[in-house]
């Protein structure tokens, strides 16, 4: 079998304890046309939907940080060689801090998950905010992302 017979990037969206009403199959939607745009296609990303509570034990677990946070990124070790898509990696969103942090921004939730969607996958490609010349790089993907999707980042 050959990545042809593939349909990519391949991307996976579950919910779990999310809460809120997400649609996944738009979020599938909006992950891929993201990756497409990156030209990251022969990919394979894996988006979990979750709580406040879930996302707070991955990130304590994971980066020491004792509180939920909205999004978090974990790539995946894999050279991309064989019959089958790089794996990119996964994607954490927390349904309950995305919901809060819409209503700040006067926008819908579905916007909210995207701009999170956005950020955690650009940190699977490399991108980070460190530095001030990677906070510029990254802000600069991210605004041209968020210009697909009509997302207004003013307030950002």
């Amino acid at each position: 079998m050959s990545n042809e017979n593939i349909d990519l990037p391949l991307v996976h969206v579950s919910c779990r304890r999310a809460g809120r009403r997400v649609d996944p199959r738009t979020v599938r939607r909006r992950a891929i046309r993201v990756l497409r745009t990156l030209e990251a296609d022969a990919t394979e990303l894996s988006v979990l939907l979750t709580d406040d509570p879930t996302i707070h034990e991955l990130n304590r677990d994971y980066r020491g940080v004792d509180q939920p946070t909205d999004v978090l990124a974990f790539p995946q070790d894999s050279t991309g060689i064989g019959p089958t898509p790089h794996l990119l990696g996964d994607v954490v969103i927390s349904v309950d801090t995305a919901a809060r942090q819409a209503e700040q921004g006067c926008r819908k939730l579905v916007e909210e998950i995207t701009v999170l969607l956005i950020h955690g996958v650009l940190h699977l490609l490399g991108h980070d905010h460190h530095t001030a010349p990677q906070r510029r790089r990254m802000a600069g993907e991210s605004a041209r992302l968020h210009k697909l999707f009509e997302i207004d980042v003013s307030y950002l």
